[in-house]
């Protein structure tokens, strides 16, 4: 007896210290996974401030510089080294999924910082230009509540007057080697430097957070910081702006290359493979998501010409566009007001129905807000997330740049992809799930999140919306906007189509307007490869809902399979998949 209990002491003990080891093991990759995150902060203070991590409210990335290429260098070396030393079979399968995730950021970003796409570090459509100027309305993400806060966003406004010399030298690089913004994006440009001075220092948009400040701060304090915020206004951004204003019409706006997509710079057509892969998580091919979005096109021109046909018109699909985008009845709005509110209709009317096709669903507050003047006439209709703490609510902003124009036939679908159940469910719960590492809760891959919202489109008719023929064909419309951006982007970067091509393209397969096509052509120009992400990320998560149904059979719960699809947080598509399978199979 005494040597079998010698014997299972020694198994025990032997358990004990493999148990002792696979927990120091996760608690290394627990470790790795929070100083991953924290760098991944300290590269990118704008989007940390976004997520709520107030420690870089003050901070601000310059990241065209070449001294920032070689930290975020040096940042993936670093962690590429130290995912090598993790022994992956101690990891539970969520920690697997924040490996590759690792893996996969680190591999694309290296890949991205063999081309010198910093040279062109500006354009109208995002970028710390954009994000400064949102922040510095004083309701977005940039607190504005305390003293150290209004320290915080003067700090960054100084290193702002600074990334605007930074940028000016970048582009003067650019020109050298050719690499520029066509012509059409820098006439974009200019308005977004050249309309910020004013005559009247309380008209400033960066003069906003002063006029909102808390009535706790006593005299001495609102005194101080108007005078501080009123010199940096006046004797550093306004100048930085009016001197970057003459360098673009000047100087930048000659050099302006006549072509449309990067594929005519001398590394685009290298870099644009690099943001394909980005941007849709995959293997794929220019030339495959090309031939994929002629078909996809071909398919939603059938299921537009049924609706053409249900509301009797007797003309061909183009007369029926010109119908769509002039039909009086589908401009009813006078007052900026009436756009948002109908939004709040469409909200209220889906609230009932949400429960039956998700369990899972959202604590954070949400809002729908008119977009900011300052960018409303070159802005989309866009979800800005709230913050994890719920302190911040997730907005939808809507643009509304003439209302008299503004056309409803697809805002119903533009609330599901947008709100909820698109971005605002998605993104809301993966900020929420204490399950997963900080860096998921804040990590973004297009395919998913953007194929996420896509998908959501489809759910329209089970969510009591698509009642009306018109806000059906603008589900069909949104869609085949999304399989038309598989054409076009390609085309421009790829295939060396024109902007005038591209344009030309849409207007053949779209119902939107000539300014409206035109504004998301130049985007795709600004942004290879994003556009992408939306119909490359939809089509796999339906196929992945067809192979759940059909082999599920009366065993299928659409809850369960939302709940499945979101409860991760964005995903790689390849591991969305292999989740999908995995679930399938325990079934």
């Amino acid at each position: 007896m005494k040597k079998t209990y010698i014997f299972l002491f020694a198994i025990a003990a032997s358990i004990a210290l493999t148990n002792c080891k696979s927990n120091e093991k996760k608690q290394d990759f627990t470790a790795l996974t929070k100083s991953y995150f924290d760098d991944k902060n300290a590269l990118d203070p704008l989007g940390a401030t976004q997520n709520g991590q107030s420690a870089y409210n003050d901070q601000l990335q310059f990241e065209m510089t070449d001294s920032y290429r070689k930290t975020q260098a040096t940042f993936f070396n670093k962690y590429e080294t130290e995912l090598a030393k993790i022994d992956q079979a101690s990891l539970s399968n969520e920690e697997k999924n924040s490996f590759e995730i690792m893996k996969w950021e680190i591999q694309v970003g290296k890949l991205v910082l063999k081309q010198p796409s910093n040279l062109m570090p500006i354009h109208q459509f995002w970028g710390t230009q954009v994000t400064m100027g949102q922040y510095a309305g004083g309701t977005s993400a940039q607190p504005f509540k305390t003293e150290k806060d209004y320290a915080n966003f003067l700090k960054r406004m100084d290193k702002y007057a600074v990334w605007i010399d930074s940028a000016m030298v970048y582009m003067k690089k650019g020109m050298k080697e050719g690499a520029v913004l066509p012509k059409a994006l820098t006439l974009k440009v200019i308005p977004l430097f050249a309309d910020m001075p004013t005559a009247k220092i309380e008209d400033n948009l960066f003069y906003s957070s002063i006029k909102l400040m808390p009535t706790s701060f006593s005299d001495a304090v609102i005194k101080d910081l108007t005078a501080k915020y009123t010199t940096a206004i006046n004797e550093k951004l306004i100048p930085q702006y009016k001197k970057m204003t003459e360098f673009l019409k000047n100087e930048y706006l000659p050099a302006s290359r006549s072509t449309s997509g990067i594929g005519s710079l001398s590394f685009g057509k290298e870099l644009y493979k690099t943001y394909v892969k980005q941007w849709t998580t995959t293997e794929m091919t220019p030339e495959e998501i090309h031939e994929l979005g002629l078909k996809e096109v071909a398919r939603l021109t059938i299921e537009m010409e049924k609706v053409k046909k249900q509301v009797g018109f007797k003309g061909t699909l183009l007369a029926f566009f010109d119908e769509v985008r002039n039909k009086k009845e589908l401009k009813p709005f006078h007052k900026p007001e009436e756009v948002i509110a109908n939004f709040e209709r469409i909200y209220t009317k889906i609230k009932p129905n949400v429960d039956k096709l998700f369990s899972l669903q959202p604590h954070s507050k949400f809002e729908i807000r008119r977009t900011e003047a300052f960018r409303e006439k070159t802005a989309s209709a866009e979800y800005n997330q709230g913050s994890a703490d719920g302190t911040r609510p997730g907005i939808f902003y809507v643009p509304v740049p003439n209302v008299t124009e503004y056309n409803v036939y697809g805002d119903e679908d533009l609330f599901l992809h947008e709100a909820i159940p698109g971005h605002h469910f998605q993104i809301s719960l993966q900020q929420e799930n204490a399950a997963l590492p900080d860096f998921r809760k804040f990590a973004w891959f297009g395919a998913y999140g953007e194929g996420w919202a896509l998908y959501t489109e489809s759910l329209g008719k089970e969510l009591g919306l698509y009642q009306d023929p018109y806000q059906y064909f603008g589900m069909l419309g949104n869609e085949m906007h999304r399989a038309v951006r598989l054409v076009v982007d390609t085309g421009m970067h790829n295939k060396g189509w024109t902007r005038e091509q591209a344009i030309a393209y849409s207007l053949a397969h779209e119902a939107e307007s000539r300014e409206s096509i035109t504004t998301e052509i130049e985007r795709y120009m600004a942004i290879p490869g994003q556009a992408l992400s939306y119909k490359i990320g939809q089509l796999k998560i339906m196929e992945l809902r067809k192979k759940a149904e059909t082999k599920m059979g009366a065993q299928f719960d659409i809850k369960k399979f939302h709940e499945k699809v979101l409860e991760s947080g964005v995903l790689p598509l390849a591991l969305l998949e292999m989740k999908i399978n995995e679930w399938i199979q325990e079934k």
